[in-house]
């Protein structure tokens, strides 16, 4: 039996065609699990015009897909956003931080299981690292179990809601070390 060809996690534009099918069935898998049924192609040329593709690529932002061969098996965004100044220690002000906002964490659902989560995570902490980013924050959805389980697991803690996104129930950050 063959082994199988390793997963390959790259920057990629958020404008290419597997960008937009990985995007597509994210988007799909979302709605059907929030109004359990199907997303009708509607829904999803809706959720993709309302969330611009410019912000997943430099100096916004990013887009990572996961591959295997020419499958494209997940993908994970990261937005590059400044927190606003907080009081410090002495109650002198903090300059505002730059931190990345993950978003579009999906791993297909033939490939779940595989750990590829897990590495499109570790890949968005590198690729924040880079950035000289600060910390990752995210925000997702009760029903989305699976997604808070493994925030957990790779040291996300929740913490207070740093949006008002109304599909949004939990928030999450997680600090980022030199």
């Amino acid at each position: 039996m063959p082994t199988p060809s390793p997963v390959l996690i790259a920057v990629e534009s958020p404008f290419s065609d597997d960008a937009r099918a990985i995007s597509a069935r994210y988007v799909d898998d979302l709605i059907t699990r929030y109004h359990g049924r199907p997303a009708t192609a509607a829904e999803i040329a809706d959720v993709d015009a309302s969330y611009p593709g410019e912000r997943l690529q430099e100096p916004h932002g990013l887009l990572l897909l996961a591959r295997r061969g020419r499958s494209v098996l997940g993908c994970a965004g990261m937005r590059f956003v400044a927190e606003d100044a907080v009081p410090g220690a002495e109650g002198e002000e903090v300059a505002p931080q730059r931190v990345g906002e993950v978003t579009r964490v999906f791993v297909d659902a033939a490939a779940r299981g595989l750990g590829l989560g897990r590495l499109l995570m570790g890949e968005l902490e590198v690729q924040a690292r880079a950035q000289g980013l600060s910390a990752l924050r995210l925000d997702t959805r009760s029903d989305l179990v699976e997604a808070r389980r493994l925030y957990a697991a790779v040291g996300y803690a929740e913490v207070a809601p740093h949006n008002d996104d109304p599909y949004a129930d939990h928030w999450f950050r997680k600090k980022l070390g030199r």
